[in-house]
Order: structure tokens, then C-alpha cells, then sequence
């Protein structure tokens, strides 16, 4: 077993004590239900006034703090708005279906009074620096307020592992990926190029991450928009059946269509769940690190615009491209591509996608915890290959979670540098190729960015269309690793204090570089583990100071009554 194939594994496990463990999205979503009931559906009484504080009616120039109320939210978005609304939304569908659009949507609803919650606590508990700029976030409250330094600091450490594991290595795989298919530009020259453009963004702090972000943002959201609304009208019959497929199979899970095997009303429930979490980061803690940087003297002010960031990210963007996603029909067919290594199975026996026997016993081999229950079992022998193509029979290959067809197995010529196919016989052990430098290529379902260009080409822009996402993604994912640059320095000032910010910064460009060329597979999964290792400590600590909250929320009308809120 490789070291890629170790890491892998060793991901998974970790993966089925958090973000795949039964209990997280009920922990999860019960929490944003708690606050929704116990404040009183604070996203909807109180959407009307996040958008009058943003707009700056109540801001006064001599305001404790470093950024405006619309920059530290652009900030914020710019840290939320990335991968997770352009590729993770594609992973829901391409694993859960449909249905894990709801719980999407059911995540973002909820979310909003949670990351009111969490950006509330953290703006009233935190601190100033020694260079004068404002820190807070989670660990300040946990340890100001709670006196559980102990639980900051885990929640600090989180924070650094979780910013490369969500801000940092998915977004530039992603854009690497995106680059390549669309403008066949080597990974590595796109991730030493961003790497060194992050690297003049962030060195400026918090002040310059705000001015490109406020600058950004509300472009790279106008583009994507625009571009989201002419693949959805120009497939405008396939509107209404999108939505009908998302809630239609809400309670039981989403049925087996084209090459889609289908999935479990829990698996798409996780991964719903999982993914929005992901992308709006409500719970997560990331946000209110942010926002503690605004200028305000009410804590439940900067709390209250916070909620605009699951509706703008979630509601609208998700939204609009799984509406993509869905309408043009692409998550449900077979393409042409390269098989990443870990998206390949080669399981023992002939199976079909074609009877409904066949696909029950393959999705139940593909989701994790009803693998043991199904009659699919790993493959190991002997392949035999002539001109590329197998000529023996006893397997079947799945990649992408889907029946692989017309495969060729090619092996690149070392003088030529040109793919050459194989004539030979080719050892496959427990499922995997023993060799893995062969490089496998056939039609299969596709995920993450990929599916999502190619689903933006199937409107008015034609083939045109790959280059909205190619831009949305590179200008989305860059502004995610600037802001989560940002909330891994704050979280090494609490842990080491200044002298290790330089020391953080350097190793988090160098590894922007560096996972421009890593297994996209494997960068996903340890998104996955980190984002849930920053969440748990985060939700206990909100939960603990759920008095503390209502009273802020409480003075904030007062104070607001006495027109002394700002």
C-alpha cells in the first residue's frame, strides 16, 4: 500500500468519529435549532436590520475595531464563498443525489442564527494585540468568558490544521484542476504563480485582506450569478423537476438514475449536512474571526450581519449551482476522463447498472457502512490487455462511484512522452492496481469542479461556459485561502504570539504551491476531518454561553431604543 493510499485510510477513520459519525448532523443541526427557537427566529426578525448595518447607517468613524461592517463581511464571504459553492456542491449531488441539497438548505437556514451566535460572542470577547489590530474568534470567549483556556487552545489548533485543510489545499486544487481541464495549464505553474500572488496579499494583514476582498467579492458574485442564470433558463423545463428531485426524495434518499447508483436518506443527509458546513461554515467558528476585526461597539450588531453569510452563500450561490448541476442533466451521465487512482474499484464479478439487483448491491458496497452487507467484494488477479483494452473477464471496474465504460489502460513512454496503450497483464491486488503509474481512462460519472464546468456548458454560452466556472473558481478559492490566511495567524498570535505569524504565513504558501499536484481524492477528506475538529469545540462553547447570549441580544435593543447601537 502507498503512502497516498495510507493517508487515504487513515482519513476515512478518522472521518467516521466526525463528519461521517451518525451523531454530527444532528448535533449540528439541532444546535442551529436550539438558538432559532430559544432567540426567537433571529434570521428572519432580524434580516432587515443586518442589511441597514452593513449599508452603514448606524457606523460611527471613532468605533473600536479595524474594518467596516460590509468589509469584514466580504472578508468573511471571501472566506465561505470558494470551492465548497462550486465543487462541493457537485460532490453532494455526485455522492448523495439530489436529496443532500435540501439538507444543504436545511444546514444554511439554521446556520444563520448559529453563526449569529458564534460572531457575536467572539466580537464582544475580543482582544487588542501588541501591533494594535483586533483578535478574537471561539478561543478568545472560551478562555475570557468560560476560563477554558484548555478548550482554546484546541480549538486554536484546529484552526491552524483546518486553514490548510479547507481554505488552503482545496481551493488551489481546485483551481489547479479547473486550470488544466479548461486552459490545459500544468498544475504546478498555476500553484507557484497564486502562491506567490497570496503571498503579497497576506503579508499586508487584515487591512489589505478587507480592500481585496470588498473589491472582489461582490465582482466574482456578479459573474457567477450571471453566468448560473443562463445554463438554468436556457434548461428552463428541467427547473421545476430539479426542485422536485431535491424534496421529493428528501426522507428517502435519492433513487438510481443514469449512471448514478443512488444513495441512502442518511448518506445524503451527511453529505448535505457535511457540504454545507463546508461551504457557509455556520458552526465552524472560522467567520467570527473576522468579524471581530469589525468597528462597533455592539457585539450583536457585527453578529447580526453575520447571518447574511449562509443566505448569500448557501441560499443563493449553492442554490444556483446545483440548479445547474440538476437542469442540465450532467451529474447523472457518464464523460470522458482521466480515473484518479482513488476513485477506482476494481470489484470481483460482472456487474451492470442495468438491473435494479446489481444496482442495490453496488450502492450498498459504496457507502461506507453497508459495505460489509453487500455481495460486492474487492478484486484481486490478473488482468490481461491488448491494445489498451482488457480481454479477460471476472471484474468490473468503478470509478467515480459509477460502472466504468469503454476502458483503456494506457502507460506513458518515457522517450516519446506520449501515452502509449498497454499489451500485456496488469496485477490488480484488494482492489487497487498494484502499478500505479498506469494511467486508467474511460467514461464514468465526474465530481467537484470538473462536473460543474462541464454543466455550465450546457446552456447559452455552449463550450464557452467552462470559463465562468474557471474564473468564478479562480477568483472564489483565491479569496478563500486570503481569508483563511488570516484566521490561522490570529490563531497562531493565541497560541504563540507574533513571533510565529511569519514562520505560519511561509509554510501556508509554500503548501498553497504544493497541493496544486496532490490527489484531489485525498485533499477532500482531510477538508472534511479539519472543518469537523474546529466545529465540535465551537458548538459546546456556544451552547455553554447561550444565557450570555440572549443578554447581548437584549442589551443591543435596548441600547438600540436609546439610539446608542452601532
Amino acid at each position: 500500500m502507498d503512502i497516498i493510499e495510507t493517508i487515504k485510510n487513515g482519513l476515512d477513520f478518522l472521518d467516521g468519529f466526525l463528519g461521517s459519525a451518525d451523531y454530527f448532523p444532528y448535533l449540528l443541526i439541532g444546535v442551529g435549532l436550539f438558538f432559532t427557537i430559544y432567540l426567537g427566529f433571529p434570521q428572519v426578525r432580524y434580516f432587515g436590520q443586518a442589511v441597514r448595518i452593513v449599508k452603514g447607517k448606524y457606523s460611527k468613524k471613532d468605533d473600536p475595531g479595524d474594518t467596516s461592517h460590509f468589509a469584514a463581511l466580504s472578508t468573511a464571504l471571501s472566506g465561505t464563498v470558494g470551492t465548497g459553492n462550486i465543487g462541493g456542491v457537485a460532490l453532494a449531488i455526485w455522492i448523495g443525489g439530489p436529496a443532500a441539497i435540501f439538507w444543504m438548505w436545511v444546514t444554511a437556514f439554521l446556520g444563520m442564527t448559529t453563526k449569529f451566535v458564534e460572531v457575536t460572542l467572539s466580537h464582544k470577547y475580543r482582544e487588542k494585540t501588541e501591533d494594535g489590530t483586533m483578535a478574537g474568534g471561539p478561543m478568545y470567549y472560551m478562555e475570557n468568558k468560560l476560563n477554558m483556556k484548555w478548550l482554546g487552545i484546541i480549538f486554536a489548533i484546529a484552526t491552524i490544521i483546518s486553514s490548510f485543510g479547507t481554505g488552503n489545499m482545496p481551493q488551489i486544487n481546485n483551481i489547479a484542476q479547473v486550470m488544466n481541464d479548461t486552459f490545459s495549464l500544468p498544475n504546478w505553474i498555476t500553484g507557484v504563480g497564486l502562491a506567490i500572488l497570496l503571498a503579497m496579499v497576506i503579508i499586508g494583514g487584515i487591512k489589505r485582506i478587507a480592500k481585496v476582498a470588498e473589491r472582489v467579492v461582490p465582482f466574482m458574485a456578479a459573474l457567477y450569478v450571471i453566468g448560473a442564470l443562463l445554463v438554468i433558463f436556457y434548461n428552463y423545463e428541467n427547473i421545476i423537476p430539479s426542485f422536485s428531485a431535491i424534496i421529493g426524495s428528501v426522507f428517502s434518499g435519492s433513487s438510481a438514475v443514469g449512471g448514478f447508483l443512488g444513495a441512502s436518506f442518511a448518506y445524503a443527509m451527511q453529505r448535505g449536512v457535511n457540504r454545507g458546513l463546508f461551504s457557509n461554515e455556520a458552526g465552524q467558528g472560522s467567520a467570527a474571526i473576522a468579524h471581530s476585526a469589525a468597528k462597533g461597539k455592539e457585539p450583536a450588531s457585527e453578529g447580526m450581519v453575520s447571518l447574511l453569510e449562509p443566505f448569500i452563500d448557501t441560499l443563493i450561490i449553492c442554490t444556483l449551482t446545483a440548479l445547474v448541476i440538476l437542469s442540465s442533466g450532467v451529474w447523472k451521465d457518464k464523460h470522458q476522463n482521466t480515473f484518479d487512482r482513488t476513485d477506482m474499484k476494481f470489484v470481483a464479478g460482472d456487474w451492470t447498472d442495468q438491473n435494479s439487483e446489481d444496482i442495490e448491491q453496488l450502492r450498498l458496497y459504496l457507502e461506507p457502512k453497508s459495505k460489509d452487507s453487500s455481495e460486492v467484494k474487492p478484486f484481486s488477479g490478473s488482468i490481461s490487455l491488448q491494445d489498451g483494452e482488457a480481454i479477460s473477464d471476472g471484474y468490473t471496474l468503478l470509478n467515480a462511484n459509477s460502472v466504468a465504460e469503454e476502458v483503456t489502460y494506457m502507460e506513458l513512454d518515457t522517450k516519446t512522452e506520449q501515452l502509449s496503450p498497454i499489451t500485456g497483464v496488469i496485477t490488480v491486488k484488494n482492489g487497487s492496481l498494484e502499478n500505479q503509474d498506469i494511467i486508467v481512462q474511460g467514461k464514468s460519472l465526474i465530481h467537484s469542479a470538473s462536473l460543474t464546468a462541464e454543466a455550465f456548458t450546457r446552456g447559452f454560452m455552449g463550450e464557452h461556459g467552462k470559463y465562468i466556472v474557471s474564473i468564478g473558481l479562480l477568483l472564489f478559492a483565491f479569496t478563500t485561502a486570503i481569508a483563511w490566511s488570516y484566521y490561522g495567524d490570529r490563531a497562531v498570535i493565541y497560541l504563540f504570539g507574533h513571533k510565529g505569524v511569519m514562520v505560519y504565513r511561509v509554510v501556508y504558501v509554500v503548501m498553497f504551491a504544493v497541493a496544486a499536484v496532490i490527489d484531489t481524492t485525498v485533499v477532500w477528506k482531510l477538508a472534511s476531518v479539519a472543518i469537523v475538529m474546529m466545529t465540535l469545540p465551537n458548538l459546546l462553547g456556544i451552547m455553554l454561553l447561550h444565557k450570555d447570549m440572549k443578554q447581548t441580544v437584549k442589551q443591543y435593543w435596548d441600547d438600540f431604543r436609546k439610539g446608542d447601537a452601532h
